[in-house]
């Protein structure tokens, strides 16, 4: 097999002239799909050309299969990325093992540094396997070798990493968990291939992962950091609150938390003052904490100051394993509330056009993670009261008072019930509707006072804006006959209007609890659904 394998590297010295330069079909699947690069030219020079010279016989998988068995599960997928290829070596060329192999051998080996607690299979091997033929090829003195296991063993290491970096956890088992939003799809083979035809410093360079992703890793390792220093001290306070003026031992271990964190630039471990500098300090860790930025250190600020790394830094893994359900890019314009920020987002692409508070459901009414398609705007509802708010609530309600309906300017119609139109209506003077079975959509409300909070889990499921009326004027822009000043009077006309946009916008209802926002800082969100410490169980 060995003297077939040398015939062959000389046979594709000689017709290195008639190589296949054609570029490979690349599948472009739903939107969520992403597909691989495909305009890599193989022909250009420094780029790495598919040989097909080189063959094994496909049974050698299944030999290889039976020696690594932990590897069983990524044999379909080598099956069919070798069967595309007419089993043609991959990581060979006439020089001997490519340059990417030992780009892909680093990323493995180190993948600890995604937030995965897998271990390596077969480590031990794999890296002998790669060394040695990387020592063939650096030797000048000796012909260039194929060897077929280590072949076999970098593509399924290939696709270990790709389904646990690239994928994360099952589909059912992300379900499981109320995820509701569609999981990405890769064409991990097609993407393999093209790496292939990279140049070297591209290598693994266009993961298929959301941009929050990396600026996660980058966090990550910091906090680990941070851990292996011994972590951030332990404030035991001696009163319930601190503010500016203040004195005593608990500043300075504020002050030396809030270095550690980057709140605060330098640290005066003499001073004990709350100054200047200090309530600078507390109201960045306040703004990356989502909490009112008054600088005032009370027990809810206490709280999470004690949080200890460890923590921390499984709150950065198990969001780190949530970007990685999530599409990569998203093209054209979108609507995005992440429930634990209490925040809506309008996008354009990756840029964050606007942004306002929101209201979401409480821990008993969970509001669902999911998506949809925002096609109708609705002034001066109805509200339909749902089964259970009317089980739970209105019929107990009617019950105990007769003039409950009229109290509340309700009426029945058929079997149901609902509420007219006006200032008090329980969605206000707007809805938006992206119809879902959930029965969940966004909504104005009277209730103005809880978007102020720092916890607004306070709704039925739906969510409630704190600006109705400037969404309905972004989504209506293009339709010029609705003017603000049209806008205003439809809210308050007292009479239901539907508005079927000319283009439905896509609205995702996710949950991040640690994201990196636009000024770099790491913020964290309190788990108001307690959803990472079962995530956390999985992947941990």
């Amino acid at each position: 097999m060995r003297i077939r394998y040398l015939l062959c590297l000389l046979l594709f010295v000689l017709a290195l002239a008639c190589r296949d330069t054609q570029k490979p079909p690349y599948v472009r699947g739903k939107q969520d799909t992403l597909p691989a690069k495909s305009n890599i030219d193989p022909s250009i020079p420094g780029n790495f050309s598919t040989q097909r010279i080189m063959h094994f016989d496909s049974a050698q998988i299944s030999q290889f299969v039976a020696q690594y068995p932990l590897l069983k599960e990524y044999s379909a997928d080598i099956h069919k990325f070798y069967s595309n290829r007419q089993y043609a070596f991959a990581w060979f060329d006439s020089l001997g093992i490519i340059e990417q192999a030992a780009n892909l051998l680093n990323r493995v080996e180190n993948i600890a540094e995604e937030g995965l607690s897998q271990k390596v299979l077969y480590k031990e091997a794999f890296d002998t396997l790669v060394t040695e033929e990387q020592n063939k090829t650096n030797n000048k003195t000796t012909a260039p070798s194929v060897d077929v296991n280590t072949e076999l063993m970098l593509t399924a290491q290939y696709f270990y990493y790709a389904r646990h970096v690239w994928q994360g956890i099952p589909e059912q088992e992300s379900k499981a968990m109320d995820w509701f939003l569609p999981r990405k799809k890769i064409e991990k083979e097609a993407l393999l291939d093209s790496l292939l035809r990279s140049p070297t410093d591209s290598f693994l360079a266009d993961e298929p992962l959301y941009y929050q992703y990396y600026l996660l890793k980058d966090q990550l390792k910091k906090y680990r950091e941070i851990a292996a220093r011994g972590g951030w001290p332990a404030i035991k306070a001696d009163k319930k609150k601190y503010q500016a003026g203040d004195t005593g031992v608990a500043i300075r271990q504020i002050r030396q938390y809030l270095y550690i964190t980057g709140d605060l630039a330098a640290n005066d471990s003499s001073n004990t003052s709350f100054d200047s500098t200090l309530v600078t300090g507390v109201k960045s860790f306040q703004r990356r904490l989502g909490m009112n930025e008054d600088a005032v250190i009370g027990p809810a600020v206490l709280k999470e100051m004690n949080v200890p790394v460890s923590q921390r830094i499984e709150q950065i893994v198990v969001n780190m394993e949530r970007c990685r359900w999530v599409p990569a890019k998203l093209g054209g314009e979108y609507i995005a509330i992440n429930i634990p920020d209490y925040k809506l987002f309008v996008f354009n692409k990756d840029s964050v056009l606007w942004s306002m508070n929101v209201v979401v459901g409480q821990a008993v009414h969970k509001t669902v993670i999911f998506n949809g398609d925002l096609k109708y705007v609705v002034f001066s509802p109805y509200w339909n009261v749902p089964p259970g708010i009317l089980k739970n609530e209105v019929l107990p309600g009617i019950r105990r008072d007769p003039n409950y309906l009229a109290k509340h300017r309700m009426e029945k119609v058929g079997n149901n019930y609902r509420q007219k139109p006006g200032a008090n209506n329980s969605l206000g003077l707007v809805k938006f509707l992206f119809p879902n079975s959930y029965n969940i959509y966004l909504h104005d409300t009277p209730a103005k006072d809880l978007f102020g909070r720092d916890n607004r889990a306070f709704s039925h499921g739906c969510i409630r804006l704190a600006e109705p009326k400037k969404l309905a004027e972004y989504l209506l822009r293009d339709q010029p006959q609705w003017t603000s000043e049209k806008i205003t009077q439809a809210m308050n006309a007292g009479k239901e209007q539907y508005i079927t946009l000319k283009d439905p916008v896509p609205v995702f209802i996710a949950y991040f609890t640690a994201f990196v926002s636009s000024d770099g800082k790491l913020n964290f969100r309190q788990d108001v659904y307690n959803r990472d410490s079962r995530l956390a169980k999985t992947i941990l």
